[in-house]
């Protein structure tokens, strides 16, 4: 059986009747079966995961982000994550059964559904990407929703994969592609200075000459009083969660403050989890049959 993960996010974080009509489409689609849901109110976000066929998985992902379309309406939308849509990005993840290529010819197919019936213009991104400047999220959602409403019609290298040249009135655009399993983990700082997190945020993330496969931007938590350094993980066998958590523990310290948590948005493969729990309880020689649920599922 073929299977693919889909992990859409959704420019809603507090109206959880909108997430809620969402979760819905992808529930009643067959052959879907939902994993994971997450909303976060400061970054007014909501991450959603599934997995299912192909076919079924590109169904389910349609249905939903036409909803949000219906729903979610840029024009009012306020958080800290930087966003281009209210589907904002729609990434294939390769599961059991299927290779990237894939999950590539499926992202495109999505991407030119969403443009022809839903006036949403597409840009590929990550392994789908068709240029070397789409390849990373942050590259396509550089001046986010506000900004690309004027750069989209004026600017070339901003014209989209499918779809017209100008954002959906309240949708915006959106981002599909495929890519491997990543993790979203955050790490939070006992201090309200913003600054403290965007240097450290800079000092990891590779683009900045930091850690390999890693992506970082710092956040206000304006609820909690604190600040975060959000990260995606693209390679956890490249850079490590806990090497990354030591590295910002070590930066945070030289400002004088301390880690007060970390969260883990949406899923993470198990084999991360293991390398954390060998790393920090530095285990010698261990193996994964050792671990009692797997043993169990022989």
């Amino acid at each position: 059986m073929k299977i693919i993960e889909c992990v859409p996010n959704f420019s809603e974080g507090r109206n959880l009747k909108i997430v809620d009509a969402i979760v819905k489409e992808i529930e009643k689609t067959k052959g879907i079966s939902l994993l994971d849901r997450e909303s976060d109110p400061d970054h007014n976000r909501s991450v959603i995961t599934f997995i299912g066929e192909p076919n079924a998985v590109k169904k389910a992902a349609f249905m939903a982000t036409s909803k949000a379309t219906e729903l979610i309406d840029m024009n009012k939308h306020k958080g800290e994550h930087p966003r281009i849509g209210a589907t904002d990005v729609i990434p294939f993840v390769p599961i059991s059964n299927v290779a990237m290529e894939e999950c590539v010819k499926l992202s495109k197919e999505l991407g030119k559904e969403i443009a022809d019936k839903l006036n949403i213009p597409i840009y590929l991104y990550a392994e789908a990407a068709t240029r070397s400047d789409r390849i990373k999220l942050p590259d396509i959602r550089k001046g986010e929703y506000e900004g690309l409403k004027e750069e989209i019609k004026n600017n070339p290298d901003k014209k989209p994969d499918f779809g017209p040249s100008k954002l959906h009135p309240s949708a915006g655009a959106t981002a599909v592609g495929a890519r491997y399993p990543l993790i979203a983990f955050n790490v939070n700082l006992n201090t309200n200075n913003l600054k403290i997190a965007e240097d450290i945020a800079k000092k990891i993330r590779e683009s900045s000459g930091g850690f390999k496969a890693v992506q970082a931007k710092g956040f206000d938590i304006k609820k909690r009083g604190i600040v975060q350094v959000s990260m995606n993980l693209l390679n956890y066998e490249v850079t490590s969660m806990i090497k990354i958590f030591n590295a910002i523990k070590e930066e945070a310290e030289k400002q004088g403050v301390k880690i007060v948590g970390s969260e883990i948005i949406g899923l993470v493969p198990m084999n991360a989890l293991i390398d954390v729990a060998e790393k920090y309880l530095k285990v010698e020689n261990f193996k994964k049959d050792q671990i009692l649920e797997l043993r169990l599922k022989r």
